[in-house]
């Protein structure tokens, strides 16, 4: 994803090559399915609620092994994760940034802190409603997932500049 690469490139002086300039590589949604341990039906309804979000089909994760104090057992469904790349990808930060943000309850940025010192941003959506594809009214159980988009930059800086050129709201 190289949008906007001419600004960030003009604003740091060290960057002469535009393959040299910072990118998106891919963009990952995670979810915990724990409240599908007793609640059969949540399970279903997640997952098609993150199929609908993403445009993919989600990848369940299991349980490695059992824990008591979590009445967890070997091989449960505790998860669920989608990889985003290419064209899908972008569409997917387009709503995020777009939409998805403004619509947030009591949202007023995100904060830099989210940021590692690779670059990669990580994102914690409380409500799944604040997408567009999921109808409000419709929706009984309400839930969040993480999202970490993941860049290829030299340093937290130029990570930065990037998602302050593809509009991400950061403080």
């Amino acid at each position: 994803m190289r949008l906007g690469n001419v600004k960030i490139m003009k604003s740091n002086k060290k960057i002469t090559n535009v393959m040299a300039s910072p990118k998106i590589e891919k963009v990952v949604v995670n979810i915990g399915l724990g409240r599908a341990l007793k609640d059969e039906k949540f399970l279903e309804v997640a997952l098609r609620d993150l199929a609908l979000i993403t445009g993919q089909k989600p990848k369940t994760t299991m349980a490695k092994k059992s824990i008591a104090n979590f009445k967890i057992r070997e091989r449960d469904i505790i998860g669920a994760v989608v990889t985003l790349r290419g064209q899908k990808m972008r569409d997917f930060v387009n709503r995020l940034v777009n939409v998805a943000l403004p619509r947030t309850r009591d949202f007023r940025g995100i904060d830099a802190k989210s940021i590692d010192k690779n670059g990669n941003l990580t994102i914690g959506v409380k409500e799944h409603i604040v997408f567009p594809e999921i109808k409000g009214e419709e929706v009984r159980n309400i839930f969040g997932f993480e999202i970490t988009i993941a860049v290829k930059a030299k340093n937290k800086e130029e990570a930065l500049a990037l998602y302050k050129t593809l509009g991400f709201p950061i403080k």
